[in-house]
């Protein structure tokens, strides 16, 4: 059970480490992105409004489905669920609406992938805790 307690916080911590960066990324000013890095301030400036919609719903309820393993609710793996497919949604747009391959090339895939990773993983962890009857 220690084990579960380990991986339960430490998805809770990711999922409020991804809060933070949708604050900050959404509250960001724009000149200071563009100073930085001009390609992800203009992709920033061209997301729409559903893909924004769509990374805050993927770090909420990432966040809740945390909370919810920590409670040992068995519905958390839903939450995660909603979270990956988001996060695909999410994504889906800076790369195949924004075209971030082709604007900053193959290493930009590597954090996103590893985000839709760990979304996923946690999708699986929370629904492998329910069957075993760690959740209820």
């Amino acid at each position: 059970m220690r084990k579960f307690w380990i991986i339960a916080i430490l998805i809770l911590l990711w999922n409020l480490a991804g809060d933070v960066a949708y604050l900050v990324q959404a509250s960001a000013d724009p000149g200071e992105i563009a100073r930085q890095d001009p390609v992800q301030a203009q992709a920033f400036r061209e997301m729409p409004g559903w893909a924004w919609t769509a990374y805050a719903v993927a770090v909420a309820s990432g966040t809740i489905g945390s909370v919810m393993l920590l409670s040992r609710r068995g519905w958390a793996w839903m939450l995660f669920a909603l979270s990956f497919v988001a996060v695909v949604i999410q994504f889906g747009w800076s790369f195949l609406g924004f075209d971030m391959l082709g604007a900053k090339g193959l290493t930009s895939a590597i954090f996103p992938l590893l985000i839709a990773g760990i979304a996923l993983a946690s999708t699986i962890y929370a629904r492998r805790k329910r069957a075993d009857g760690t959740l209820r």
